[in-house]
């Protein structure tokens, strides 16, 4: 297997695994818990586990006083996505939450653009406008579904914080940490967030009784956490941000298809008009760097 080969599917893992989050978010929010207790338990076990099977593969702990900055800010902008999209699903239906998301291309082009005057490809840019194209049909999905301007502001904030996260990765020094590394210091760090928002902690929510909820705070740690960053974290370092970003489309659509047969939400001729579009976007890109390479 190639490293591309490899970065193209690890990144396609990463997207899936995160769009599982409202599968397990909802339910505790049903339960009665909050935005920062749910998170705060995230990343509390998911850190925990993660340490645990580090040290039993005997992979190192060990960051340098040099990189501690950079992997603070990792950690902050990370969770600050996660607060500002779990917000979201308030305010808007997850599957157009999770879909609208995906302006972060867009955003990651900008940075790139702007900040490291790097060019982006004639296919990245056709890929970028058919994603967009799709994001579109999702805004407008037509009666039957909810989209609040609050909504929709708080998950463009999420995508913003998001894109940050990922150029950092790819164009820092933090890319030389393995995968397991620069999840796991992204986890710790990223509880100053929740620190701050519970009030060092004091405010945080106790699990509700019973199976469920239980089980939904271990999926939520172990899948869209541990899963999604580590993935997400080699596949940038294969094949870059923008790539990576855009194979993140397979997020919203399994946002949709749970948001569809779990909780209700409707999926109008619009918003599977979008999907298509989206799906069409990763093909295209992935066709296009397989014929380069």
């Amino acid at each position: 297997m190639t490293l591309t080969t490899k970065g193209y599917i690890l990144g396609a893992v990463a997207a899936v695994s995160y769009g599982t989050n409202p599968l397990f978010a909802v339910p505790l929010y049903e339960a009665g818990m909050d935005v920062s207790s749910v998170l705060f338990y995230r990343y509390t076990f998911a850190a925990i586990i993660l340490g645990l099977i580090m040290w039993l593969r005997g992979e190192s702990f060990k960051l340098s006083q040099r990189d501690t900055p950079l992997m603070i800010l990792l950690g902050i902008f990370f969770a600050l996505s996660s607060v500002l999209l779990f917000e979201s699903y308030n305010y808007m239906d997850v599957g157009l939450a999770s879909t609208l998301l995906f302006v972060e291309p867009v955003f990651i082009a900008l940075i790139l653009w702007t900040f490291f005057r790097e060019k982006i490809s004639r296919w990245t840019v056709i890929s970028i406008a058919i994603c967009l194209a799709g994001v579109i049909f999702l805004c407008n999905p037509g009666e039957g579904a909810h989209v609040t301007a609050t909504g929709v502001t708080l998950v463009i904030l999420s995508s913003l914080a998001y894109a940050v996260y990922m150029v950092m990765i790819n164009k820092s020094r933090i890319r030389h940490l393995s995968g397991s590394t620069l999840t796991f210091y992204s986890l710790v760090f990223g509880m100053i967030v929740f620190a701050v928002r519970t009030d060092l902690f004091t405010t945080v929510q106790a699990v509700p009784e019973g199976s469920l909820p239980w089980a939904c705070i271990l999926g939520i740690s172990i899948v869209p956490t541990i899963v999604s960053l580590m993935t997400v974290a080699v596949s940038i370092q294969c094949i870059g941000s923008v790539p990576v970003s855009i194979l993140g489309a397979l997020e919203p659509i399994t946002g949709v298809m749970f948001g569809v047969a779990l909780f209700g939400e409707i999926l109008t001729f619009r918003a599977s008009v979008g999907i298509i579009l989206i799906i069409c976007a990763v093909i295209v890109l992935v066709s296009s760097k397989r014929e380069r390479h």
